[in-house]
């Protein structure tokens, strides 16, 4: 019989509706029962495509016996931090600081009063490698709950306590300087991997919002260091088994330091801030490997995870089929020798296996391989290689797919709009602007309330029940703006100009401008989360700035402008101790040391016009040439002379009755250019 979860909209929650467990959804109902009935809470947190999440759940949350003592003893309760980034964010704050690491499936022991006193990710339903069986924890928990109330509660009061004291130091109203930035740069030098790129050991992450940083900071000084470890990066994981050789988009990381055996599990936000890297990298350095890879990438979002309502599924899981009934991790991705060559034949099968470097003994499990592409001296057919891939994958599309989460998150949907938005301007495909507009279009009909109020979800498009937290109003404004730059519709500047009033209302500490991740009135938890560096994603936190700096760019607002100053005083602290994991601070600090430049672009055949099919090939080689820009954060209006589309075009003549463009920074504006190829100086200049 279903429990609680059979009638929410999370999938993580509802692959847990057929439990024996009765659990609870996180709701003051759950806390009140705790109290009623004098139990402790278990707190499970995970997501839908976590493996550790679904062996726990086989091993423990599938088991009568098991299910029977939970019920027994605790009130138990499951969270999809995905949907609720809020309790996972203070929670495994209490964990880290308690064990020293953390990590999902997260399994937190509270009091009835939601305070945690006991602490643990997955536990073996046997006791192994110095692990406790979770049964045993159960057991001393309970016992400990019966026996030591008092001791608990002490604990449980400490741990609550000590939350409350832990500060973020915050250097207020001023921003990084070049010295700053310089520091962050070196320290960066000194974690870099030269050998295989990227950053530390195993296990490896792609650090996107870094690669971004390295980029601009190249655009804006001329580092050529910087572009190498971007370029390094990007090619080592473009040619390693963490990237889908055969159908596009990245993995969630790599277990090993080569980028050689992935975590197999796919999610929107990975590839939404690689897509975007990869253009980027691609409009730095005219990469064809760049190009490739942004646009297989932005083809796997748009095939694989857009949802019937325009919006993008979350992720797809690390394990399927594996033809037997078994969910096995990467089943859906390996080959053998043997299975090449029963697809494309003995010759072609050897070939394959040699491009893709399968080998006998495998790179995987069991003597299977992850596809990769090797360096090597052998000069393959085009043509024979196209084929190739062709025909694996058809018959890999035979597999049993990957469950696919359709949850439709808004932070990440702001990601996968900006990066589908302005791969589709630079390449010539507007197939992919299209698909941007399709998700905006949902985040505004369906998340966006008439206050102004993002939700955090949407599925079958159905709002959920939470609301949006700091990265959901700072990514979907950043992917409004973006939207706003490369279709000419004002309407995208004015919708981020909402959020960001929500950003300055709700969010920010007029006292220090520090920002918070929750809103002031949400619901009230332990502690109001609060973190200033990146995770998977940008930081809330700073990618609010950014999302500020560009609408105050837009707009000429001096509130704006303020805030995000005033909320980068915390990158002058950290990002020349930790620039790793404030990567996307240092890329908006650069784009503040570049101005960032403002440019209008003015012509007909724009805008509006251009969306009804009257395009101006003069007004759109400006207008390409403006978006091809590396100038750090620029923000690019185009519309016609006597538009009021955007603030930045009021007042902007027509040069000779020709299409014109307009470059302003701090207050100063260079002469106007019909040119597209002086435009184009004018912004990759260092």
């Amino acid at each position: 019989m279903p429990n609680r979860l059979a009638h929410e909209t999370s999938p993580y929650l509802l692959q847990h509706a057929d439990n024996p467990v009765d659990w609870w959804p996180w709701s003051a109902q759950a806390f009140d029962e705790a109290r009623r009935t004098n139990k402790p809470v278990l707190l499970s947190v995970g997501y839908s495509s976590c493996h550790w999440c679904h062996v726990l759940a086989s091993e423990s949350f599938e088991d009568e016996v098991t299910a029977a003592f939970m019920n027994e003893h605790f009130v138990s309760i499951k969270v999809d931090r995905e949907e609720r980034p809020d309790v996972d964010a203070v929670y495994m704050e209490a964990v880290q600081a308690a064990t020293g690491q953390g990590g999902w499936p997260m399994t937190v022991f509270l009091t009835p009063d939601a305070a945690p006193f006991y602490f643990g990710t997955y536990f073996p339903p046997a006791p192994r490698h110095g692990m406790p069986s979770f049964r045993q924890v159960l057991e001393g928990v309970q016992q400990a709950w019966s026996t030591r109330r008092d001791e608990v509660a002490e604990v449980a009061g400490k741990i609550v306590r000590d939350l409350a004291q832990r500060e973020i130091s915050h250097q207020g109203a001023q921003p990084p300087g070049e010295q700053e930035l310089a520091q962050a740069l070196l320290g960066l030098t000194r974690e870099y991997d030269p050998q295989r790129g990227g950053f530390g050991g195993a296990p490896k992450f792609p650090p996107s919002m870094v690669l971004e940083f390295l980029l601009r900071h190249h655009a804006r000084t001329g580092a050529e260091g910087a572009l190498q470890m971007a370029q390094d990066t990007c090619e080592r994981m473009a040619r390693g088994g963490i990237y889908d050789q055969l159908g596009g988009g990245f993995a969630r990381y790599s277990v090993d330091r080569d980028w050689v055996v992935p975590h197999f599990e796919k999610m929107l936000y990975d590839n939404a801030l690689l897509c975007r890297v990869y253009a980027h990298l691609w409009r730095a350095t005219g990469s064809d490997l760049a190009r490739r890879v942004a646009l297989e990438t932005a083809d796997f979002l748009v095939r694989e995870l857009c949802t019937d309502e325009g919006g993008f599924a979350s992720a797809l899981d690390a394990d399927s089929d594996d033809g037997s009934g078994r969910h096995v991790e990467g089943a859906y991705y390996v080959w053998t020798p043997e299975r090449l060559r029963a697809v494309l034949g003995d010759t072609d099968g050897d070939l394959a296996a040699q491009y893709f470097g399968v080998t006998d003994e495998g790179t995987f499990e069991h003597g299977q391989s992850v596809l990769q592409l090797p360096q090597q001296d052998t000069v393959f057919d085009a043509q024979k290689i196209a084929s190739v891939k062709e025909r694996l994958l058809h018959e890999r599309r035979q597999r049993p797919a990957p469950g696919r989460d359709d949850k439709v998150v808004a932070a990440w949907n702001g990601l996968a709009v900006a990066a589908l938005a302005e791969t589709g301007a630079y390449f010539g495909r507007p197939d992919l602007v299209e698909a941007a507009l399709g998700a905006a279009d949902l985040l505004v009909r369906v998340h966006l309330d008439e206050h102004a109020r993002l939700a955090r979800t949407s599925r079958d498009g159905r709002v959920g029940p939470n609301d949006g937290v700091l990265e959901d109003y700072a990514d979907v404004a950043e992917g409004f703006l973006a939207l706003a730059s490369v279709t000419g519709e004002g309407v995208w500047l004015d919708f981020a100009g909402l959020l960001l009033d929500q950003v300055l209302a709700r969010f920010t500490d007029p006292g220090s401008g520090a920002l918070f991740d929750t809103a002031s009135d949400a619901e009230r938890l332990i502690r109001r989360p609060q973190d200033p560096t990146d995770n998977a994603t940008p930081s809330g936190w700073t990618a609010a700035a950014g999302a500020l700096l560009g609408y105050a760019a837009h707009t000429g607002s001096e509130p704006h402008r303020t805030a995000a100053e005033r909320a980068l005083g915390v990158v002058k602290t950290l990002g020349p101790r930790v620039p790793r994991f404030i990567g996307w601070g240092l890329a908006v600090a650069e784009a503040l040391l570049d101005g960032p430049r403002e440019i209008a672009v003015v012509g007909p055949g724009s805008g509006a016009e251009a969306g009804a099919g009257l395009a101006d090939e003069r007004t759109a080689a400006l207008h390409r040439t403006a978006l091809l820009g590396t100038a750090p954060g620029a923000v690019v209006a185009v519309g016609t002379a006597d538009s009021d589309e955007f603030p930045l075009l009021a007042d902007r003549p027509l040069q000779q009755g020709e299409p014109t463009a307009y470059v302003c920074r701090n207050f100063t504006c260079d002469a106007p250019t019909t040119d597209p190829e002086r435009l184009r100086t004018s912004l990759n200049s260092a």
